[in-house]
């Protein structure tokens, strides 16, 4: 998508502060506004706005980022727990529209959150 930040981060017109992690379906980097110790975004390399967006086409990939999210949490030490958090649409706080996640870690976290 030509307007979408993600999309130009993933192509490289946008630097990051820190990638973390890159294959052939998503990228991850540090976010430029920590919550968190450890605060990571992880995007996939293919555009959908949102959660609403996906489809039974978009499974694999999916579940993919939660396995991401995992070897990622354990890259930095967050054997003691981490938060994934996916925001969907405006009332949630979602700011980009191409779907992503935050990894959250590095400190104990209350519940329910904010």
């Amino acid at each position: 998508m030509k307007d979408c930040i993600f999309c130009k981060i993933i192509a490289g017109e946008i630097p990051v502060k820190t990638k973390v992690f890159e294959d052939d379906k998503v990228f991850a980097f540090e976010d430029i506004n920590p919550q968190a110790p450890v605060h990571i975004l992880i995007v996939p390399k293919k555009h959908i706005s949102c959660l609403n967006e996906a489809s039974n086409e978009n499974l694999e990939l999916l579940g993919y980022i939660q396995l991401a999210a995992s070897q990622i949490a354990k890259q930095k030490g967050l054997e003691g727990g981490y938060r994934l958090v996916n925001n969907c649409g405006a009332d949630a706080g979602q700011t980009v529209f191409h779907i992503h996640y935050h990894l959250l870690g590095g400190r104990v976290f209350a519940w329910p959150p904010g």
